[in-house]
């Protein structure tokens, strides 16, 4: 049987068009990006009342959003220990909440707008790859608790054939407040509510340039040219050259996952008795879970370049090996799908939402889309609907050093062989 080169999620999920007449002459707002970001923008835009014109280059929920693992993580890439000395306290405790707050205005809005997404809080485990990193979760787990009034529990070796079926682990951590979800269908559920609350979703349509007059902006597209008062990007790991200022401050980094065959439930169940998310502590990791209809979801940064079909190709093997390495009882089953995605990282790592030359962004999760990008879109729609806002990642967006960088990841290979050294001496 051919490796199909689409995401899973996707087999038997419908796209949803774009609206078929021209573009309106003007908008409150234009969202560029169809994205979890911009979908979730539009919806709380037009529930409030504003004229909400999204464009999209591809189709509606294009790109990562439909793409990922599906995971619903609490927490952030940098822990508890980073966060408070970059941060302080008051700040990093309010970051932290925002993650958890994030979750539930995903589970909110699946049940608001009745979503069939398999949205499930099945909570989240780190697994430890080396015995040293099992004790850095234990220093997580204390401080989340000390410092954030956030419950883990540890899982020592011994007891971590109840969460994994896998010898390959020293221990592991569990968070309860995580959830998993099918990432096509939930994209399909956000844009059809943002529609249903009045938006006007625009799929082929690229923004080619937007230029800033007085009152607002004029955005040109291959379809004619719509002012806006305001104007949201919400283009992620795929930001181009129409925002050439977040370009520069936004490295797409490919993340590859491929599915399995359905497994049998017997062995689904031997794999991950509990159903959780689950990822380990390198930083050239392995992201895993069952999915709803019982494959193996095996993703990593199996290549740090943005993806392409022959990065798709050459990652599978180097994911299908690495599988293997976890799960030996794997060995014999097929591998039926293989994808890639850019998944958004800044040079803090730390997600960010503000304006930038008049522009407002959300962007840069770096593998915790699925909820920030819900959580961000919905807030930063709220605010340019005229509310008072929560967002506590408004602190200035930071560009490569000594400027070195124009948007295209040329320093990605050396990152790579950095990360693989860490993961090696660590």
């Amino acid at each position: 049987m051919p490796l199909n080169e689409y995401p899973v999620w996707t087999k038997g999920i419908a796209v949803l068009p774009g609206e078929p007449g021209p573009l309106p002459e003007r908008a409150d707002v234009v969202v560029i990006g169809g994205g979890i970001t911009g979908l979730a923008a539009a919806r709380e835009l037009a529930r409030r009342g504003a004229a909400v014109a999204l464009l999209e280059s591809h189709t509606i929920g294009w790109g990562a959003s439909s793409r990922n693992g599906g995971m619903v993580l609490s927490g952030l890439k940098l822990g508890v220990a980073k966060l408070i000395k970059v941060y302080g306290r008051d700040v990093a405790q309010r970051m932290f909440a925002a993650s958890l707050d994030a979750i539930a205005l995903v589970e909110r809005i699946v049940d608001e707008e009745q979503i069939d997404c398999n949205f499930s809080r099945c909570g989240h485990l780190v697994v430890a790859s080396k015995p040293e990193h099992y004790r850095g979760l234990a220093d997580e787990a204390d401080l989340l608790e000390r410092e954030f009034g956030h419950a883990t529990h540890l899982v020592p070796i011994e007891r971590l054939g109840d969460e994994i079926g896998s010898a390959a682990f020293h221990g592991g951590i569990v968070d309860l407040a995580s959830a998993g979800v099918q990432p096509a269908a939930y994209v399909l559920g956000l844009a059809t509510a943002a529609r249903r609350a009045g938006a006007c979703l625009f799929d082929r349509t690229p923004a080619m340039t937007i230029e800033r007059k007085p009152g607002g902006f004029v955005v040109e597209t291959v379809r004619g040219s719509i002012q806006a008062k305001q104007v949201l990007t919400a283009t992620g790991g795929y930001t181009g050259p129409t925002t050439p200022a977040l370009r520069r401050r936004i490295i797409p980094i490919g993340s590859y996952i491929i599915a399995t065959e359905p497994l049998p439930e017997s062995l689904a169940h031997e794999l991950s008795p509990r159903g959780r998310m689950i990822y380990d502590t390198r930083n050239f990791l392995y992201y895993f879970r069952i999915t709803p209809d019982r494959r193996m979801l095996f993703g990593g940064r199996a290549g740090f370049f943005p993806e392409t079909p022959s990065t798709v190709r050459a990652s599978a093997e180097i994911l299908r090996r690495g599988m293997i390495e976890v799960y030996p009882q794997l060995r014999g089953t097929r591998v039926e799908y293989a994808w890639g995605g850019n998944v958004d990282f800044t040079f803090d790592m730390m997600p960010h939402a503000g304006e930038q030359g008049g522009l407002q962004y959300a962007l840069g999760y770096a593998g915790h889309g699925v909820a920030l990008a819900t959580y961000l879109g919905t807030q930063l729609g709220a605010g340019l609907a005229g509310a008072a806002i929560e967002n506590p990642f408004g602190q200035p967006l930071p560009g490569a050093p000594f400027g070195l960088y124009n948007g295209r990841p040329w320093f990605l290979p050396f990152a790579g062989i950095w990360y693989k050294f860490l993961d090696w001496v660590s």
